[in-house]
């Protein structure tokens, strides 16, 4: 049995339990968990010890003296209609009046806003007042039949996430955690003077793990204690009023408490990010940054390691923004829930190691009497491994508390499984990736700066508007290419990357993953027509290339490119004609399709052209693939464009010549084996690499190789729990077959 490169959580009155489990996993470190302590007997064991540390919370002494400085956030209250020439709108209607209290300290004329939603006009504060006794604004002078709403600043007075750990473990009468906000002098004294103390106070320490710094994500509950406003990269939580006067001095201009709600948007990381937006993440990320060095410099004087949890309060960290490793950080941990989230950690720069915390938490929410933990954990550890041949962690764990896990004896054999598995790809590959074949670009509006991030809302939760994009990101964080991230201004600044093989480009409109108004300038297309026509690649989905309105005959700005766009009821009167589907390709060559669904198809013949959309296609579905959400009205511009799939009279799958290079449209991409597949096969048609497909490829998706050319090996990886058979096409195109066991890895020399 190997050991080490694994981290075990622990508590109090455990010590026993935890030598005997550290040893059968081969941890080298011991953490506590949120609401633990590890007593004298756990750190006795002789491992390396983490701490988990929370720079702005857990000291209800000092905050509850000075509650004027706790986080802030803007928060909207309902529309209200208003039926006379006045109306009464109420502060706290649907949020959890233990974790927010309005902030009636600071002039609410300076810092509120009353907004006419009808029209979008601000209420002049001459025309509203607010009780505070009954946390209520009355407005005057309105319009009937307008709906009003107040945006006001709120004092957050319980930690999300402590409040979160609180309520799922019922933790009963232990009292809330109140947050403070470093922003305030006073309490950064605090912060700063505190910390020094407990690296004198705890001297055995090895790793100070922050979890994480000062601003949490946006996470907002309603009176039933559900999740409310959820965004993993929201900055709502992140103002005051001192902040925002800062700003207004450096920035040259002030912000609106509308430039936070956004109509009840909150800055989604879905939104086309705006100026305010982006000035406001750089202004709050120099100081956060500014502050996260010196609690770095604090730790290494004191001879310990410093560590950030991506998650929690990781706001203004923005691991990928430039300068992230002047900070001094060692090393950055984060929760695995897939292969996306394993990359979003894996590929940091700026950090000695990152290091994995796996699935599932050891939480009463998985652990309890009649459920197998052990089936989240190999599916887990199985999504995650194909990432990490990809980009490896160099070290991995689990949270929550041991004396759950140690309770299901399935589970501690699994964990013992995957820990030894995890150090067997260390040692066989000495922590380097698997070969790409392909340099991958993702086109968006953030660019590399959330890299691997993009189609997100809450952390490794897709959601049923989110699944068909978020499926790329999926299926590429385990595939045999190079994934980049560029933004639309490196494109309009710097033209492609010649090595970039293949551009992606997809989600609804108008958002920062399609672009939004990005398209209305020429330069853009003309730069990616040109690439694309000189040889490049550009593959589209969803509504990629799309403009909010309909602009010069295009919806796709890019339609000529992809050979697709989709109607949007301006040109009904314009017939579309589609052309017989192609039901053999090279991109479709691993599609199952029912030979009876094949043999109906083929009888059904193709339908009367009729006017405007579906002339031309099957009667019958094709099918064979999930494209996930539809994406309707979607047709080929013209009877060149090769169609792939165009089920149910719309566009779901084709592929364009454009000069020297080619376009692909594909709807929808959730994620699954045989969806991995057809991007592979996409991305190696597009870039005119079909010659090169068939090395090191597996005949059966559900499948992977990983070919490591500088130690001379290769492995197979089978990403289910069933067995698998499948066979793998060597470089010199021989073959040979592999008879996997569910979830199993096997090794060849190469």
């Amino acid at each position: 049995m190997s050991t080490g490169r694994f981290t075990i959580p622990s508590e109090e009155n455990f010590a026993e339990k935890t030598k005997e489990l550290a040893e059968l996993w081969g941890a080298d470190a011991i953490r506590n968990s949120d609401g633990t302590h590890l007593d004298e007997a756990v750190q006795a064991l002789g491992k390396k010890i983490y701490s988990a540390y929370f720079p702005t919370r857990a000291h209800n002494e000092w905050i509850t003296l000075h509650m004027d400085e706790t986080p802030q956030v803007y928060l909207l209250t309902d529309r209200v209609l208003a039926e006379s020439d006045a109306v009464d709108v109420p502060l706290m209607d649907g949020f959890f009046a233990e974790q927010l209290t309005p902030n009636r300290d600071a002039d609410p004329h300076k810092y509120w806003e009353v907004v006419d939603r009808t029209t979008g006009d601000v209420v002049a504060p001459e025309h509203w007042t607010l009780d505070a006794d009954a946390d209520t604004v009355h407005v005057t002078g309105v319009t009937p039949m307008h709906e009003y709403t107040v945006s006001f600043m709120a004092y957050i007075i319980w930690d999300p996430v402590e409040m979160y750990n609180h309520l799922t473990n019922n933790w009963g009468d232990k009292e809330h955690e109140i947050p403070f906000d470093i922003y305030h002098p006073a309490t950064r004294k605090f912060v700063f003077d505190t910390f020094e103390q407990w690296l004198k106070d705890n001297p055995q320490v090895d790793v100070v793990r922050f979890t994480t710094f000062f601003y949490q994500f946006t996470l907002l509950f309603d009176p039933k204690h559900r999740e409310k406003v959820v965004d993993w990269f929201g900055c709502s939580c992140t103002v005051s009023p001192q902040a925002l006067d800062d700003f207004e001095k450096q920035y040259g201009y002030r912000l609106r408490p509308e430039d936070f709600v956004d109509g009840g948007a909150y800055n989604s990381a879905w939104r086309v990010p705006r100026k305010a937006q982006r000035d406001w993440i750089d202004f709050l990320s120099g100081f956060v940054r500014e502050n996260v060095k010196k609690l770095a410099d604090m730790s290494h004087a004191a001879g310990k390691e410093a560590m950030m949890f991506l998650g929690d309060q990781w706001i203004g960290t923005e691991p990928y923004k430039e300068g992230f490793g002047d900070l001094g950080l060692d090393a950055v941990v984060g929760s695995i829930g897939d292969g996306t989230t394993t990359r979003m950690i894996a590929d940091i720069p700026g950090v000695k190691y990152t290091e994995g915390r796996f699935l599932p938490y050891f939480f009463p929410d998985t652990f309890y009497e009649g459920n197998d933990p052990s089936i989240e954990g190999l599916d887990n550890w199985r999504k995650a491994r194909r990432a990490i041949l990809r980009s490896p962690i160099s070290r991995m764990g689990y949270g929550g508390y041991l004396s759950l896990a140690a309770k299901f004896p399935k589970f501690v054999d699994t964990v013992t499984h995957i820990a030894n598995e995890f150090r067997d790809i260390h040692d066989r590959t000495d922590g380097k990736a698997a070969e790409g074949e392909l340099n991958v670009a993702i086109l968006n509006s953030w660019g590399k700066m959330r890299s691997w991030m993009a189609f997100t809302v809450a952390h490794a939760l897709p959601n049923k508007q989110t699944y068909s994009y978020y499926g790329i990101l999926e299926s590429l964080s385990g595939m045999r290419v190079n994934v980049h991230f560029i933004s639309f201004d490196d494109v309009l600044e710097h033209g492609v990357d010649p090595d970039i093989d293949v551009i992606i480009n997809g989600g609804p409109v108008d958002t920062a993953f399609t672009g939004g108004d990005v398209w209305a300038n020429p330069k853009l297309t003309e730069t990616l027509r040109a690439w694309v026509r000189g040889g490049g690649a550009f593959v589209g989905v969803g509504e990629p290339s799309s403009l909010p309105r309909f602009q010069a005959g295009r919806f796709f700005q890019l339609a000529d490119v992809l050979g697709v766009d989709e109607e949007r009821f301006q040109t009904l009167s314009i017939d579309k004609y589609f052309p017989p589907v192609t039901p053999d390709h090279f991109i479709t060559e691993d599609v199952h399709v029912d030979p009876e669904a094949r043999k109906a198809w083929e009888e059904a013949g193709y339908r009367i052209p009729l006017s405007g959309c579906g002339g031309g296609q099957g009667k019958a579905p094709l099918g064979g693939i999930d494209f996930g959400e539809p994406v309707a009205n979607t047709y080929p511009i013209n009877e060149d464009v090769t169609l792939l799939r165009a089920d149910n009279g719309q566009v779901q799958l084709a592929v364009n010549e454009y000069g020297k290079g080619r376009g692909v449209y594909v709807s929808g991409l959730p994620y699954s084996a045989a969806n991995a597949r057809l991007l592979e096969r996409i991305l190696f048609y597009a870039s005119h690499n079909e010659d090169k497909y068939a090395a090191w490829s597996s005949s059966n998706p559900e499948c992977e190789v990983a070919h490591f050319p500088e130690r001379g090996i290769y492995c197979v990886i089978n990403n289910t729990e069933e067995p698998q058979t499948t066979t793998v096409t060597l470089a010199d195109g021989s073959t040979e077959t592999f008879d996997l066991e569910g979830s199993g890895i096997a090794w060849r020399n190469a």
